[in-house]
Formats: structure tokens, sequence, C-alpha cells
């Protein structure tokens, strides 16, 4: 169409050609290309990588929960202020002599057993068989333990087997210690066919087992267990009562999903004539301990990947704005030959959507790719959530229009004689 006043063709500047002065733009000046992108790279990068680190660290966090938390309950007995046994429970301990029995028989139950820390004293040593002259300078706990407590706790055993039956019944001097605990006391493996002892206060216990870690009680701390017989005989009875530390406890281990059945059903069970002797503690529903992690970290992060945005968001801003001061003379000349302001806008407006949807595509692939690589270290299955990871190139090109904008308008009003008496 011609314009009324010159009668020459209005200009006009079609998207191919606007896609084609945005490329050229870019490729003529590929270093501050790759560095204007880098800020986008980085903040898209990072809004992925953070979003997907979360979902798999969440989504680890809900497995264990799942496999550990949510297969225990413990039982805590509180007895009666009088100390006066109900009927058909052991007095020593305030749980019914079977007290495993019992529980096994609940179904869901896979291992429980009755256990309590050994009152001590302060000045208490722990030392090896004279023919070792070892001795333990670290705090060992020392706990009394049924066979089916040891079963619970999910011994994993390096040497010997862990404590039977049998030797609580008999009342046997013998033990199980944790490595470390047996390193210190100069006891290894390969020396439990030879009987080691450990003496406690000069008393010995013979160690049968060595374990290496445990799934519960014993799990971050160093403990020699003992039959709960022989401590019964050795140190005599623990004391009940509320907020008491060597109360006796019972440890359940429950198969997946069983946890708050049997948690219902294990005081009345064991003490059907006084069950609210017992305190039954069963973990949290994992749906929701998942979900308010998956939020307090997922809103931790997103924070972090939008200030990551911003700074990309500026420095895509800062470079444009450079490149239209640098450009001044090239503004005037599509001025004077008829360039419209429009034209010009739309020239570094494309430029800028150009760079932030390079940067935005590049840093999704590298933040998957962190993801992945990472999940795999941990030897955890990668979570990506497509709603996030897909529209993630978007974010880039919207990051990159934002932040021309304001260089676009400002090479727009850019005035043609201006420019050319800039040059």
């Amino acid at each position: 169409m011609a314009s009324p006043v010159t009668g020459l063709p209005s200009p006009r500047l079609t998207a191919r050609d606007t896609t084609a002065e945005a490329v050229a733009g870019i490729v003529q000046r590929p270093g501050r290309a790759v560095l204007t992108m880098l800020g986008t790279i980085l903040g898209v990068g990072a809004f992925v990588a953070v979003l997907g680190l979360t979902a798999t660290g969440a989504g680890q966090i809900s497995h264990q929960f799942t496999v550990l938390e949510d297969t225990t309950v413990t039982v805590e007995d509180n007895g009666p202020a009088s100390n006066v046994a109900s009927p058909g429970t052991n007095p020593a301990i305030g749980f019914p002599a079977d007290a495993d029995a019992v529980a096994d028989r609940i179904d869901g139950v896979t291992a429980a057993g009755v256990w309590w820390p050994v009152s001590l004293p302060s000045n208490a040593s722990f030392t090896g068989s004279l023919a070792l002259s070892g001795s333990a300078s670290q705090t060992v706990g020392l706990l009394a333990a049924s066979p089916g407590a040891v079963q619970a706790m999910g011994l994993s055993m390096v040497a010997g087997s862990p404590l039977t039956t049998y030797e609580n019944d008999t009342r046997q001097h013998v033990a199980v210690i944790d490595t470390a605990t047996a390193a210190e006391l100069g006891i290894s493996p390969a020396r439990l066919p030879s009987h080691p002892a450990v003496f406690v206060d000069g008393i010995a216990y013979t160690v049968v087992g060595i374990y290496s870690s445990a799934q519960r009680v014993v799990s971050d701390e160093s403990a020699m267990l003992i039959p709960e017989n022989t401590a019964l005989a050795d140190y005599g009875n623990p004391e009940p009562g509320i907020g008491n530390q060597d109360e006796a406890q019972m440890v359940i281990a429950t198969r997946t999903g069983a946890a708050q059945t049997v948690a219902r059903q294990i005081a009345a069970a064991e003490l059907p004539t006084d069950p609210s002797r017992l305190v039954v503690t069963s973990p949290p529903n994992p749906q929701n301990l998942q979900s308010e992690v998956s939020r307090d970290l997922a809103g931790l992060f997103l924070i972090l990947a939008l200030i990551s945005l911003l700074i990309g968001a500026v420095g895509i801003a800062n470079t444009t704005l450079v490149a239209v001061l640098e450009r001044t003379e090239e503004i005037g000349l599509r001025r004077a030959v008829g360039a419209r302001p429009r034209h010009i806008a739309a020239q570094f407006l494309a430029e800028s959507t150009a760079l932030g949807t390079l940067g935005g595509l590049i840093g999704t692939c590298i933040g998957v790719g962190v993801v992945v690589i990472f999940a795999a270290a941990k030897d955890w299955t990668s979570v990506l959530n497509p709603a996030y990871t897909l529209p993630a190139p978007l974010i880039g090109s919207v990051v990159g229009l934002l932040a021309g904008a304001y260089p676009a308008l400002r090479a727009a009003r850019t005035s043609p004689l201006a420019a050319l008496r800039h040059a």
C-alpha cells in the first residue's frame, strides 16, 4: 500500500524479516550472545534443577519413611505409682513374661520385644579381656534386650549371631556389640571364634556377635546388647514411671502399612486388664509428612530459582541496553530509510526474546541433566514434573521479552537526525 504523502510503498517488517534480523544480530556477536544468555541459562537451569531435586528428595524421604518409620511402633511401660504389677505381668519390667510371643500373634507384626537401658554408675568402665587389653574411651550404652527386641532392631551383623532365646532363658553372660565399640576394645570379627570377652565393671560378657548398623533403637549410637534375663540378674529391675529414661520399652517392627492397626491392638493384647498402663507411640501418616516436606522444600527452592531468573533478566536487559547504545548509528540509518519506531522496537524485542528462549532451552537441558545425574549418584529415582519441565523454555522467552522491553522502547524513540549526528 502506497503512502498518501510520498507515494512510496509503506514500510513493512514481516515476522520473517524480524526473525532474520534477530538471528543476524545474535550471530554477529556470538560472545556477547553467550554471556547474555548465561543469566537465563543459570536461572532456568536452577528453576528446573531445584524443583526436580525437591521432588526427588521428597520422594526419597517418603520412601525411607515408609520403609523404616512407618514400620515401627514403640510401647512404654508407665507403671502405676504404687509400683504394683498388674496380674499376668512380669513384676520386674511391667510387661507380660511372654510379651514377645503375644505381640508376634498380632497380624502385621514381624518382630517385637522388650528392651531397656541398664542403669550403670557414671564411672562404669568397658574393657576388653586381658589378652586384648583394650578399653572403650567412648560412651557405650548397655542395653538389656529380649531376643524379639534384637530381631526388631534390624541389626546388620558383621560377624557372629544376635542374641538367642536359649541364651536369654539360661541367663548367659553374652553380648552383641557394634563395630565402633569392637574397634575400641580391639575385638575384630576374626577373633570371635576365640570367644573374646568385654568386662563391664568387672562382669565378663562373651562377645557372640558384632553388628555394623541397625534400623531401630540403636541406629545412631554405640551400644552393647545383653539378654534381658541376664540384665535382671546382674543389675536388677528397670524403674517404671513417666519420663524415666531407664524404663522398659517394647519395640515392634511391622509390615508396611500395618503400624496403625498394630498400635491400636498392642496395649490390650499385652495387658488386657490394664491397657492404659502402656503408652503406645505410632508413626504419623506418611502422606501428610511427604506433603509437608514437599511443600516446604518447594517453597524455599522456588524462591531461589526466581532470584536466579531475576538475575538473568537483569543481565539480558543490561546487555540489550548496551547493544542499543552501540548500534545508535544503525538505528539512525534504519529510521532514515523508512523504518518506523515499532519496527526498531520489534527488532530488539525479537533479539532479546530469542536470547531468552535459547537460554531457556539450554538451561532446561542442564537442569534435567543435574537432577538425573544427582539421583543416579545417590541411587535414587529421579522425579521430574512435566508441569514444570516442559514450560521451562517459555520462561526464558518471557524473561527475554520483559528484559528487552525498556531497551527496545529506548531504541524506538531514537531520533534519526540525532542518531546520524552521534555517528
